[in-house]
């Protein structure tokens, strides 16, 4: 394959292992090459995480703010120090009879904008120092609300003290959060017992491959089942350039009248090459947003 290897890797991460950590075993089976993660996932969670391989990377800040999907189960009746399996139990509660129906009219309340105060135990950062190192000393920080969206959260499956649910929501979400907002609303108190992200937008339906696949195929990078970088980035129109177009981007210049308004555009050359990213304002000016260096090999005569 000519030139650095450019493309997505859906990675089905496995459980008991950290993003970061799943990240380097990409990188060593890749021959060191350059690569970035599109969103933490939890080592106590599973499932997709976007790998950004070459110059790709260039587009993992724009993947960042695209919706999750996660199936997750909530332990009713318990409530732990970090939310989830890992911590110790610190709260025993009742469990009330619940119904389907009654599970039902308490999620829908979900629904929507909202305000959510992150965990202790999250790697957001106070001073410079992760707050889950705080919380392992016992330290408790104020922690500012985000805002997010939940756009749908469904019931799966009901057992006496246990919730299998899906949710499809915006950055930011921490579903252990959630759960322990959704088993106090059932009149308990809960933390997950199963997290699994089962996609990240665009990627609903695709295929992903585990770090065993990968081992197996024992081929070179340009050989893995790669996604071309554009297809994070459908959300986004697209936006063909003429050469000369190409060469005012390539030299750190404006281009009038290309784009047809603001916007966040896909740029294309010759033969549909993808050349990166530009931002049009509202005046049709269009300036280079990340452009890859297979740009410069674009012919640009014209």
């Amino acid at each position: 394959m000519n030139g650095p290897p450019l493309g997505v890797l859906l990675l089905d991460k496995p459980l008991g292992l950290s993003s970061n950590a799943a990240l380097q075993r990409v990188r060593r089976l890749g021959g060191g090459i350059k690569a970035g993660h599109t969103g933490s996932l939890d080592p106590l969670a599973s499932g997709m995480l976007p790998i950004c391989l070459g110059e790709a990377t260039k587009l993992a800040g724009e993947m960042l703010a695209l919706r999750k999907c996660y199936q997750f189960g909530v332990q009713l009746g318990e409530r732990s120090e970090t939310g989830d399996a890992e911590g110790a139990i610190v709260e025993r509660c009742p469990v009330p009879a619940l119904t389907p129906d009654a599970v039902e009219e308490v999620l829908a309340r979900f629904l929507g904008a909202q305000q959510q105060t992150p965990p202790m135990y999250s790697a957001l950062k106070r001073d410079g120092e992760p707050l889950y190192r705080l919380a392992r000393r016992g330290q408790t920080v104020e922690r500012a609300a985000r805002s997010l969206v939940i756009e749908r959260l469904q019931l799966l499956s009901l057992q006496q003290d246990r919730l299998e649910l899906r949710v499809l929501c915006s950055k930011g979400t921490y579903v252990r959060v959630l759960a322990e907002d959704l088993a106090r609303a059932l009149g308990s108190c809960g933390r997950l017992y199963r997290l699994r992200r089962e996609y990240v937008e665009p990627f609903a339906g695709e295929t992903m491959v585990s770090l065993e696949q990968l081992e197996a195929i024992n081929q070179p990078v340009g050989d893995w089942p790669l996604l071309p970088a554009d297809r994070a980035l459908m959300h986004l129109p697209a936006l063909r350039l003429t050469a000369p177009a190409v060469r005012a981007l390539l030299h750190g210049q404006l281009v009038h009248g290309a784009a047809g308004g603001a916007a966040l555009w896909r740029l294309y050359g010759a033969d549909e090459c993808f050349l990166g990213l530009g931002e049009s304002d509202a005046a049709d000016v269009l300036r280079a947003r990340r452009l890859f260096n297979s740009a410069r090999q674009q012919p640009v005569a014209g």
